[in-house]
């Protein structure tokens, strides 16, 4: 056992599950979408770096760019096509909207992975990382791109953090998270609001994707285990809680980097879902929700 090893590969795998989270549980927060092709977008995400960079030859940084933008567009694609038109349409009674959502973002997610698959393989794909190289910590080589993942989803999630608490329209975000009613009749538009946060979801979810590329390679085939980690997350830390789910991103990505370790890294998720299990027997809420 490498200890040291296990503390930074857990420390970045963790940020960057605390990222990825955060987005998924600012949808659920301001506009009650789980949206279940999370995985999905952050693969295409991923891929789309991978192409630009090695195939089309762009190199690290326009093909980490071009992957962002991959994200965002699909994950704003995921709203308009998918989650917009349920939320609107008259033909479905509201009380069963959310079912619809659910099943919508699910088959959504599931073209998408089959979509990446015909037209790229279900191979596996490295992402070029943005900083190549290794570096000596206390005697342990590491490569740097690990110690740039976790600084680059921690800049993020800092950035989000100044986004929602010190400007204006973070605290509409707020609002609409708390009182959606209250703000309409502010005369702010829904709509508008829910567009926001989706735009602000596909960049997190594109960075994480580009990351998760590059620290652990990405394929069609992992689209279920991303959203199943991300939905884990989600509900371990509390639906809707910020602050728990990114309490919740550090257990799983730790959880999941000792059982990789210690066990094989075939079974990782496997000790996640099962405290995922014992967490929703004993306490529904998650470590940090509100019933």
């Amino acid at each position: 056992m490498r200890p040291l090893q296990i503390v930074i590969d857990g420390f970045a795998i963790s940020s960057l599950y605390a990222m990825g989270a955060i987005g998924f549980t600012l949808i659920f927060g301001v506009s009650g979408v789980l949206n279940l092709s999370h995985g999905a977008i952050m693969v295409v995400a991923a891929v789309v770096a991978w192409a630009a960079a090695g195939s089309f030859g762009a190199g690290p940084y326009l093909g980490a760019l071009a992957g962002v933008v991959a994200g965002f567009v699909t994950a704003l694609a995921t709203y308009f096509i998918v989650v917009r038109p349920i939320q609107t349409s008259r033909a479905i009674p509201r009380e069963e909207k959310e079912i619809f959502v659910l099943t919508g973002t699910l088959l959504w997610g599931i073209m998408l992975q089959e979509a990446v698959a015909h037209f790229f393989t279900s191979n596996p794909k490295t992402v070029l990382p943005l900083i190549a190289g290794v570096i000596d910590i206390a005697g342990e080589r590491t490569s740097i791109n690990k110690l740039v993942t976790a600084a680059i989803s921690l800049a993020a999630i800092g950035l989000l953090w100044l986004l929602v608490n010190r400007t204006r329209r973070g605290k509409v975000l707020l609002a609409a998270s708390i009182n959606p009613r209250g703000l309409t009749l502010l005369g702010f538009e829904l709509s508008g609001v829910y567009l926001q946060v989706w735009a602000i979801y596909g960049v997190l979810a594109g960075i994480a994707g580009v990351l998760l590329g590059a620290f652990l390679g990405v394929s069609s085939d992992n689209v279920g285990q991303l959203t199943a980690s991300a939905f884990s997350i989600v509900v371990l830390g509390g639906l809707g809680s910020v602050t728990g789910s990114l309490a919740a991103a550090y257990v799983v990505g730790y959880l999941e980097t000792l059982t990789a370790y210690l066990i094989a890294p075939s079974i990782r998720t496997v000790p996640v879902l099962l405290l995922l299990v014992l967490v929703v027997y004993v306490r529904p809420q998650g470590l940090l929700g509100r019933r």
